[in-house]
């Protein structure tokens, strides 16, 4: 791997408050938070694979999967305000301390199973050949967001973008969002709190079946049915 340091991190702290120990919650047969670990492992691009937590229950966990647990998180950046870039910071910073300061960084979220070590290794490749600050993973809106309604306080239908009426979809910008699966960026980038959204950062495209938001029960149980049936199909 050369001189440069390669460092997954993973953020889980303890508290959720709709889906209780989510980052540990059993996913088809094993804690949703080994498939990235796992998916991190198998890509082979890292030095090192590290959970950032506040909790040991997730750390036995983690561990027990492949993943360091070389810190507790602290108390201050483990509440529902948290930012990924702060706690990313936070673990660059106390390996620059106790190690080795890592030359690129991919923060890899802890419900994200997926996500496939191709996908991190292409997403790599991608930010060096850009040379960008990140490279993160995006995905399109099934619906034009340009034709977006939203509904009134009198109960009536108003869009957000009245000029595009009568506009046909097909001839309307195709919009993104952030899949929520990996962030890869330069060490410097997150040590800097550069932000993700801009004109520094190379999105990596997913198509929409790799991508699943999990923030509620029925989100949960759609990524189940999801994630079995692609496996069926050998897609992932």
């Amino acid at each position: 791997m050369g001189t440069s340091m390669k460092v997954c991190i993973i953020p889980a702290r303890f508290g959720s408050k709709r889906i209780p120990k989510k980052n540990i919650k059993e996913f088809l047969g094993k804690p949703i938070i080994a498939y990235s670990i796992e998916a991190a492992l198998a890509s082979k691009c890292f030095d090192r694979v590290i959970v950032s937590t506040d909790s040991p229950a997730i750390g036995c966990v983690a561990e027990e999967f492949g993943a360091e647990v070389p810190f507790m998180r602290p108390h201050e950046l483990s509440d529902d305000y948290a930012g990924t870039l702060p706690v990313v910071k936070h673990a660059i910073q106390w390996l620059a301390e106790n190690a080795v300061a890592p030359s690129e960084v991919c923060c890899v979220y802890a419900t994200a199973p997926f996500l496939q070590p191709e996908t991190l290794k292409s997403a790599y490749q991608q930010l060096q050949k850009t040379d960008a600050d990140y490279c993160f993973s995006v995905t399109t809106f099934e619906f034009p967001i340009l034709r977006a309604i939203k509904i009134t306080h009198q109960q009536r239908v108003e869009m957000f973008f009245p000029e595009n009426l009568n506009v046909r979809s097909q001839d309307l910008v195709e919009s993104y969002h952030d899949a929520g699966q990996f962030y890869w960026g330069r060490g410097s980038a997150f040590i800097q709190q550069k932000p993700f959204f801009s004109i520094d950062a190379t999105p990596f495209i997913l198509p929409r079946h790799l991508v699943q938001d999990i923030d509620t029960i029925e989100d949960w149980e759609k990524a189940e049915i999801t994630y079995q049936v692609l496996k069926q199909l050998a897609i992932i």
